[in-house]
């Protein structure tokens, strides 16, 4: 089998954790911000974990993670 490429684009978005979950980074945080809450760009600023039931879309696109 040849190696598989692993997909750049999700690479930078997402990472694994130590346990092996998936961290991704909050959307809606680019412009605009200006409209928004404190309150909302405070929670936009920490990370989350992708679903279970996604979990293993990612890890086809992070072969080697």
């Amino acid at each position: 089998m040849p190696k598989l490429k692993t997909h750049r684009g999700a690479a930078k978005r997402f990472s694994v954790t130590g346990s092996g979950k998936i961290r991704r980074y909050k959307a809606f945080k680019g412009h605009l911000l200006t409209g928004k809450t404190a309150k909302r760009i405070r929670g936009l600023r920490r990370s989350s974990l992708v679903p279970e039931v996604l979990e293993y879309r990612i890890k086809r696109l992070l072969p080697y993670q």
